[in-house]
């Protein structure tokens, strides 16, 4: 099992402990909500097996590189899969993140040479038609953790982006190394 915001159901067994922190942001100001951004406090990072930072280019401060790629173009209403040519440079488009760090997601966009109309919404948002339906008449992309509250009623020119995670090298040779550990005691009787 893997769980996404799980580090503060203790209740939870685990085997491993990652944490994913945003290398742009860091810790913010380092105080717990609704002071700050973290769900617990700075000091339980020593107890976690693995640190991994989002969007950092190389491993640093004792933890791991981690991007997200983008890979294709998918539609919510059809669910066909297209490439990431599918729009052209300089295709303006609608822009939907509900996410921790919605610029992330605009920033990609860019850089995949799109002119993204960024609508910017509150992390774990709700959403409705009236909610994204946004002058001009553009394509629509967002997460896809956004598609998945969005797909019952989805527009025809609606797509999220699929990404790839892509950790660095050095955290898939150590996280090899954590699940030969592991396994063992899961096959035998």
């Amino acid at each position: 099992i893997l769980s996404d915001d799980g580090m503060q159901h203790y209740r939870l067994a685990r085997d491993l402990e990652l944490v994913l922190i945003d290398a742009a942001r860091g810790l913010g100001n380092k105080r717990c909500l609704p002071a700050g951004p973290l769900r617990e406090p700075v000091e339980r990072l020593q107890s976690v097996d693995a640190v991994l930072y989002n969007g950092a280019a190389a491993d640093r401060n004792g933890g791991f590189a981690f991007q997200l790629q983008p890979t294709a173009l998918v539609n919510l209403h059809s669910g066909e899969r297209r490439p990431l040519d599918h729009f052209p440079a300089g295709q303006a488009l609608h822009a939907v993140a509900g996410i921790g760090n919605p610029q992330r997601f605009f920033t990609t966009l860019e850089t995949l040479h799109w002119q993204p109309v960024p609508h910017a919404f509150a992390d774990h948002a709700e959403y409705s038609v009236q909610a994204l339906n946004f002058t001009p008449s553009l394509p629509l992309v967002m997460t896809e953790k956004d598609a998945v509250k969005c797909r019952a009623f989805a527009a025809a020119d609606w797509w999220y982006l699929a990404v790839d995670a892509a950790p660095s090298p050095a955290f898939v040779a150590w996280f090899d190394t954590q699940l030969m550990r592991l396994l063992p005691d899961r096959l035998l009787p």
